[in-house]
């Protein structure tokens, strides 16, 4: 699969570009001790949205895609339109950022790791590698402590590969939305099968819409934003 797509681009300046997100403030540590950046933006009454990227740390078109929505909306102040309530977390897996990996410091990848009712076992090393349990990793018992206490509405999980939006559960109106705005596939199906994933867990077991958003692989980091923010302004 990883050979029908272009390979991501790796920024130059990895450490510089986690610091940067430091004023939303730390919500918690990766497992290689690195901050794992997360903010509420209030946004009234509305609708509650868990906006999160850098799942996996060389996906960096996601990371690219929050990193001009911070510049936008949180360094610049620009007014978000509608009054969405969103968590905002930027870069999920800062172990992996650094290390342009997919993995965390402990080499587990963390769309494998949620405890879902399909989680397995499997064994170190492996590029699916789910950890020594459901749960096991930081990064994963931050996200669920984000989960448990904002209890968002709507997520949406940026990465790379093939362009699609992948919807999990009762997400199809959210996907038609972010169609309007940038015309990717609209797919239940990625093509392969996600145990422990964060769409099975708080989509399709919890029944709570959740994207994820797979932006084209291989584009130009600086051209990221440009090209998704209108699909991304359409749900956040």
């Amino acid at each position: 699969m990883a050979d029908e797509v272009k390979p991501s681009y790796e920024f130059a300046n990895a450490r510089e570009l986690l610091q940067s997100f430091s004023p939303l403030g730390s919500i918690g540590t990766s497992a290689g001790g690195n901050p794992i950046w997360g903010k509420r933006l209030d946004g009234g009454s509305g609708e509650r949205v868990l906006f999160i990227g850098g799942v996996h740390g060389n996906e960096t078109e996601g990371i690219a895609a929050t990193k001009g929505f911070f510049d936008e909306f949180i360094v610049n102040a620009t007014p978000r339109r509608g009054a969405r309530e969103v968590f905002f977390i930027p870069v999920l897996n800062p172990d992996g950022l650094l290390n342009f990996s997919r993995h965390n410091g402990n080499r587990v990848d963390l769309n494998r790791n949620m405890p879902t009712a399909d989680w397995k076992a499997n064994e170190p090393g492996e590029k699916y590698y789910s950890g020594p349990a459901a749960g096991s990793e930081p990064e994963t018992q931050v996200l669920l402590q984000v989960l448990n206490d904002f209890n968002p509405q709507f997520i949406v999980s940026l990465h790379s590969w093939k362009p699609m939006f992948n919807v999990n559960g009762p997400a199809h109106e959210y996907a038609r939305r972010m169609h309007a705005e940038l015309p990717y596939e609209i797919t239940e199906d990625i093509g392969y099968p996600t145990p422990g994933s964060l769409g099975t867990y708080w989509g399709w077991e919890k029944q709570i819409p959740t994207i994820t958003f797979e932006i084209e692989r291989g584009l130009p980091l600086d051209k990221v934003y440009g090209i998704v923010r209108g699909a991304l302004l359409a749900v956040c």
